[in-house]
């Protein structure tokens, strides 16, 4: 399913108007000038300098008093625990993949992946998500819209068509946990 917005008119083969052109080719970049690379490393080497300062403050200090050291392993320990309970929430977690495409959805939101390409969306960002079993086949197909009209869908195969009424129910409960459609009453009040 392509998208497209505007003329429905196919725009000319480039070869037609470049006998050079080879698809899958790039023209190359040209090369910065020997200056600009020289400022980009100075600037990189500042920025670490910087950064490395506050960081010998900071061990220099607690070096010398006993307590912050505790107080910061204590800290970090418990920012440890925070990023775990983000990662590993209890709520339902729905994860379906084949050999080229996976599908995950869990309360940070829906993560699909075909091939060496991947799209994330938080549960704001979706409009809706829609399933689709087809009659025969075992491809099962999700398709997640988002509120500007963009419809990014991914097929999974199954290695049985019984999968498909697990996947169902797995992901209703993703969703009834997490994603939050709009009420009729938010549309009245506009």
């Amino acid at each position: 399913m392509e998208q497209r917005i505007g003329s429905k008119s196919q725009p000319l083969d480039a070869a037609a108007v470049d006998p050079a052109y080879v698809p899958g080719l790039t023209s190359p970049v040209p090369a910065e000038p020997a200056e600009a690379v020289e400022d980009a490393e100075a600037e990189a080497e500042e920025v670490a300098a910087e950064e490395a300062a506050p960081e010998e403050a900071a061990s220099e200090q607690e070096d010398t008093e006993g307590e912050p050291e505790a107080e910061a392993s204590e800290e970090s320990e418990e920012s440890e625990e925070v990023e775990e309970a983000e990662t590993d929430p209890d709520g339902p977690v729905f994860e379906a993949s084949d050999r080229r495409a996976s599908i995950k959805a869990d309360h940070s939101g829906v993560q699909l992946r075909l091939d060496d390409q991947q799209a994330e969306f938080r549960w704001d960002e979706i409009g809706a998500v829609e399933t689709e079993s087809p009659r025969f086949g075992k491809r099962f197909t999700i398709t997640v819209h988002t509120p500007d009209r963009r419809w990014y869908p991914i097929e999974i195969e199954a290695a049985s068509r019984a999968r498909f009424k697990d996947w169902e129910n797995q992901l209703d409960a993703v969703l009834d946990a997490y994603f939050e459609e709009e009420t009729d009453g938010d549309d009245d009040a506009e």
